[in-house]
């Protein structure tokens, strides 16, 4: 038997560490067992779920946050083929604990090898997050040289301004209320930002293109009145991936006069509706997006460390998840490192 650690919310808005018991014999025999080495927390979900307030179907108690980690494997199933001990992997969907089983096929849900030594793991445990931004990006089919602005510069916006640079956009804008936040967007590629709170927002935002609007926009704040701002600065049949879930609709939209009329497209861009094995043009799978995420953390393209504001121990959960819920600008980008915790 395994002694696991796990992060859990038993009620809403208290978040504990507790030890549960694994019994490692009973691994499925097409299934990895793997160590968790780091864990990224995806603050606005997790919280929007350990709240209990948002919009969330199937919300029920306990809830176990987490989804973003990576480890190594320590035990496979009989059938495992592609996978072996001690083998580097990101686990998704598992939830912030010492050991996760997970699947070993490139299924949704499934682990995924990381073969290249140059890749910092701690950075590769964002992998998973990466993943949803990689989406909304893709979903706007991006071609070369169109402008292309981000609302909302929290971990999925900063990792969006990335990946639409290497898609050719160009401009590449981004927006949010943080002067912090605004300046790393500029140091990971934005050509300029903007504070959308600003009464000469929009004025600086068409000097800064030209005198144009812009022509798609990832929305990540999932913010009612972000979209209808954003609906107001994109040209005539743009696009909005709507990569942030706005959970609650607190602000009305006139969706006659800024969507039908000017012929706007607004995309959903939820990791639940990607495809499971087979990629297409901007849809791919979560696997052949680790692919690409890994490679350029391999090379150098993309930029995760700096996202990481924070590394805890998953002893201090209880006290994180308090910050996150209740402070006004919480840090972005925490990740656990489970080698902080002594083994029982």
């Amino acid at each position: 038997m395994l002694n696991v650690k796990v992060i859990v919310a038993r009620t809403p808005g208290k978040v504990t560490m507790e030890t549960a018991e694994l019994d490692e014999n009973t691994l499925r025999p097409d299934h990895i067992l793997v160590k968790t080495l780091y864990s990224a927390v995806s603050a606005g979900t997790e919280c929007a779920w350990i709240s209990g307030n948002a919009n969330n179907p199937g919300q029920a108690f306990p809830f176990y946050p987490g989804y973003s980690a990576v480890g190594r494997v320590v035990k496979v199933g009989s059938d495992v083929k592609n996978f072996a001990v001690g083998d580097a992997v990101i686990a998704p969907w598992g939830g912030h604990r010492s050991y996760i089983m997970s699947p070993a096929a490139p299924v949704w849900k499934g682990a995924h090898k990381i073969a290249d030594s140059r890749v910092n793991l701690k950075d590769a445990s964002i992998a998973h997050i990466a993943s949803f931004p990689m989406l909304g990006v893709r979903r706007l089919k991006i071609q070369m040289g169109e402008s292309v602005m981000i609302a909302g510069l929290g971990i999925l916006g900063q990792i969006a301004i990335q990946a639409a640079k290497y898609s050719g956009a160009a401009p590449v804008f981004g927006c949010d209320f943080s002067p912090e936040r605004r300046e790393l967007a500029l140091k990971l590629g934005a050509d300029a930002v903007f504070d959308p709170r600003d009464p000469d927002f929009t004025e600086k935002l068409y000097a800064a293109n030209g005198g144009k609007k812009i022509n798609a926009v990832v929305e990540v704040t999932g913010k009612a009145a972000a979209l209808k701002q954003a609906l107001s600065y994109t040209a005539k049949m743009g696009r909005i991936s709507l990569l942030g879930c706005t959970r609650v609709p607190d602000c009305p939209i006139d969706f006659y006069r800024d969507v039908h009329l000017p012929g706007i497209t607004l995309i959903g861009a939820h990791t639940s509706n990607r495809p499971a094995t087979e990629s297409r043009p901007g849809e791919w799978s979560e696997h052949d997006d680790y692919e690409v995420i890994l490679k350029y953390l391999a090379t150098g393209r993309f930029d995760f460390a700096s996202l990481i504001h924070k590394t805890l121990s998953p002893a201090d959960c209880t006290p994180l998840y308090d910050t996150l819920l209740h402070e006004p600008d919480p840090p972005m980008g925490i990740v656990f490192d489970w080698n902080l915790l002594k083994e029982d």
